[in-house]
């Protein structure tokens, strides 16, 4: 069997060639190494010793156990168990959220699924992108909008209507095959999203949404809402204008008055013909032109023929910037609006996207940003 590492580099060598197509990666789940690799990666999580609804936790794991996965994906009669439903409490207020908990042998498989999907996809993502992502966190997102959002003049603060339950499992499918043309590995991630959930010892069927608690649900999420990464960037494409800012006639001006004070004073010094405290008043209108000038930006703010979007994404979490008007702001709300309804089966909520101005905090990551 070949060294799963050297398989994944492989896939990753041709992640960036859009037009190549993924075949036989369904028989690399044959490949005992990739659950070991797997076992590794996950067996330090305590989580691993709650029970799923099979009953069944991390003890007991053996190769037996790796090759009985394995004989059931060959003639593809694996089925992943349905995901224990349970609540544990939010950190603020008495309410709950669900928690979903898969068995051990989906999670060994799904962290494998994982490490394949990653492989093809991650090299492609958005560098707006900071979710669920190697190197990347709630940081790095937070210091890409210091580094990039200088100027921004109204927020828009993305809130997507239970994002997670409500990703539509046909468009997620349609969007994998663009990548991948192995339709047993596509069935066997369908299989996933389909496994449904028990509670109450009651069984629910999943009819949309990624798995609860599924270790491929990041992975697929990012695949999804990177269609959304995408039409931005081409949105700021067309939306962006202007080289750079013309130059603010004010600040000019006093920039103008300060050199002119400046020669005046380095002048008469050479010449010798400064008066009794001359040399300090010239300094003092030196200083005060300078003081009213570092108070003024040196770009007109509210130059028409200039403007920008800026976008950061953490999961179902978004941020952008733009430097224009607020009508630049609603516009792009509703452009927004329409792609997530049509083309992700989604819903924008109207009433928690909201558009800020600059000069008010935006809510990011439980972080106030503000410019």
């Amino acid at each position: 069997m070949r060294n799963p590492q050297v398989v994944l580099d492989n896939l990753t060598s041709k992640s960036n060639d859009e037009s190549y197509k993924y075949q036989r990666l369904y028989r690399n789940l044959y490949n005992p190494e990739f659950y070991l690799m797997a076992y590794d990666e996950i067996y330090p999580n305590p989580g691993n010793m709650t029970r799923g609804a099979d009953n069944k936790t991390i003890d007991g794991m053996s190769m037996k156990r790796i090759h009985n996965i394995i004989d059931s994906l060959k003639d593809e009669k694996y089925q992943p168990t349905p995901v224990r439903r349970t609540y544990i409490e939010k950190k603020r207020g008495n309410s709950k959220r669900p928690l979903g908990i898969p068995s051990f042998d989906d999670k060994l498989l799904q962290t494998v699924v994982k490490s394949i999907l990653e492989s093809i996809y991650e090299s492609s993502f958005s560098n707006s992108s900071h979710g669920y992502r190697p190197n990347r966190s709630c940081h790095t997102a937070i210091k890409q909008i210091a580094d990039t959002f200088n100027g921004v003049k109204w927020f828009i603060e993305g809130d997507i209507k239970g994002f997670f339950n409500n990703i539509d499992h046909s468009i997620l499918i349609k969007l994998l095959r663009k990548r991948i043309k192995d339709e047993k590995f596509l069935r066997l991630i369908w299989k996933f999203l389909k496994a449904g959930y028990v509670e109450d010892w009651k069984y629910h069927n999943s009819y949309s949404g990624v798995p609860q608690g599924g270790i491929i649900s990041p992975i697929l999420s990012n695949i999804y809402l990177n269609e959304l990464d995408q039409f931005i960037e081409e949105f700021q494409d067309k939306f962006n204008k202007g080289k750079r800012k013309v130059e603010n006639p004010d600040y000019k001006k006093l920039h103008a008055k300060s050199m002119r004070l400046k020669k005046k004073l380095k002048d008469k010094t050479a010449e010798g013909t400064l008066r009794e405290g001359e040399r300090e008043e010239i300094i003092g209108s030196i200083k005060e032109t300078n003081s009213r000038k570092m108070k003024l930006p040196s770009r007109d703010p509210m130059d028409q023929n200039y403007r920008r979007l800026k976008y950061v994404r953490y999961a179902d979490d978004w941020l952008i910037g733009i430097i224009g008007n607020r009508e630049d702001a609603i516009m792009i709300k509703k452009e927004l609006t329409e792609f997530i309804s049509h083309k992700l089966k989604l819903e924008l909520s109207q009433e928690k996207t909201l558009i800020t101005n600059s000069n008010k905090f935006a809510r990011f990551l439980g972080y106030n940003i503000a410019i």
